[in-house]
């Protein structure tokens, strides 16, 4: 399928010609969130997001090489969904709010990390040119190597 609305236009289509109501469909998926499952959600499937590991336990379990492949992960994931999915819980869909504290929540964490491998490039670049820096401009703390 490809990626992007033309894919999330395809899937729809794919699902609406097996099946006429989206509510006696249930999809498994290993994430809760992006635009494939918004989707989904919105249309009113069952989208049940099932933990990795957990997903790699079911493998083990009933694969005997263990060996990861796209159509047998999505066996697995529609046989936990038709036989387990009373063991896991569905996707609700977000509120507004809910979904701005998410976009917000991320972007500051991408901000701490952008300045935690800035602070730790300018480190590393400062001591290389420069070993005595620590000395000469009493930095010892913030040039001192964390390790």
């Amino acid at each position: 399928m490809p990626e992007g609305v033309a894919g999330v236009a395809a899937l729809h289509e794919f699902l609406t010609a097996h099946a006429d109501d989206p509510t006696g469909v249930a999809v498994g998926i290993e994430t809760d969130r992006g635009m494939w499952v918004t989707s989904l959600v919105a249309a009113g499937y069952a989208v049940y997001a099932l933990n990795p590991l957990s997903v790699a336990r079911y493998r083990e379990r009933h694969s005997i090489s263990g060996t990861k492949s796209d159509p047998g992960d999505a066996a697995i994931l529609a046989e936990v969904v038709r036989t387990d999915r009373h063991h896991h819980r569905t996707v609700s869909g977000d509120s507004p709010e809910a979904q701005a504290v998410k976009v917000l929540a991320r972007a500051h964490q991408r901000l701490i990390w952008d300045r935690q491998r800035q602070v730790n490039r300018a480190r590393s670049v400062l001591l290389e040119f420069f070993p005595a820096a620590p000395e000469a401009f009493g930095t010892e703390r913030w040039c001192r190597r964390r390790g």
